[in-house]
């Protein structure tokens, strides 16, 4: 059975979905919100906490409890790799009108905010086992935040890495300027001759860091999603890896599997 600050948590859940609440708007008080459900304001506390940590509603101190503007959402499905690689051997200018982000969320070039750091650093355990080389091999990180210009907080928090020695043949490969690279990670492996034969991505959940809740601008309670992606090409080599953290509050993911007839 459903305990009482749920049932008013999901209450409140409907109002703001319904178009009853709208964004922007103030909630009723603590202490009128105990009047109209009946009950202690500790379990109306505890029912704003339940859709705070939902992201449909923020507590300014002071103020009171408002609807969130809803951000935007993330659709991340499977099928973007390949969309990703039917791009990456077409003209620039081509490439250039779109991208991944703008597949995953409908928004245009003109509507993103793009930053990109490249730093080299050494394969640890982890990165070495999952590349196949030795512990301490050069690597290439690279650091990725993309955002709707109307929002403050990146999409997702990216980091990813390549094999120093794989792409030091193309130097504009080691370039930060050259982000955002049109057709992005399939098409710069491309151009130095490599083609991917598929992509893995394990996707985890867990609390987020103090520096992932403010780079996100998760409220308390939102967890992050955190997918670490494998690009592995024609040859078994694994080429670059990426892990990705992912607000939960805005981001949904859909896996599609063709399955064989009988």
């Amino acid at each position: 059975m459903a305990k009482r600050y749920e049932t008013i948590a999901d209450a409140l859940r409907t109002e703001i979905r319904a178009g009853q609440l709208n964004p922007g708007d103030r909630l009723p008080s603590e202490s009128a919100l105990s009047d109209r459900f009946k009950v202690s304001v500790p379990t109306i506390r505890q029912a704003l906490g339940v859709i705070q940590g939902e992201g449909l509603v923020e507590k300014r101190h002071g103020t009171g409890n408002f609807v969130r503007q809803p951000r935007t959402t993330i659709y991340r499905t499977n099928e973007r790799h390949q969309w990703e690689k039917d791009r990456a051997r077409k003209p620039q200018a081509e490439r250039e009108k779109t991208g991944a982000t703008e597949h995953d969320t409908g928004l245009v070039v003109d509507d993103l905010v793009f930053q990109a750091e490249y730093e080299g650093t050494t394969a640890n355990e982890d990165l070495a086992q999952a590349f196949g080389v030795p512990a301490g091999t050069e690597l290439l990180e690279r650091r990725y935040e993309t955002r709707y210009n109307q929002e403050d907080a990146p999409f997702c928090l990216v980091r990813s890495f390549l094999v120093r020695d794989v792409v030091s043949g193309n130097p504009d490969l080691l370039n930060a300027d050259n982000e955002p690279w049109p057709g992005g990670t399939q098409s710069q492996l491309h151009a130095i001759g490599i083609e991917l034969d598929r992509i893995t991505e394990r996707v985890t959940a867990r609390p987020p860091t103090v520096e992932e809740s403010e780079r996100l601008g998760l409220t308390a309670g939102v967890s992050v999603l955190i997918v670490r992606k494998v690009s592995i090409d024609t040859q078994g080599r694994v080429v670059e890896l990426s892990d990705i953290t992912f607000p939960g509050d805005r981001t949904e993911m859909l896996f599609t599997t063709p399955l064989s007839r009988w």
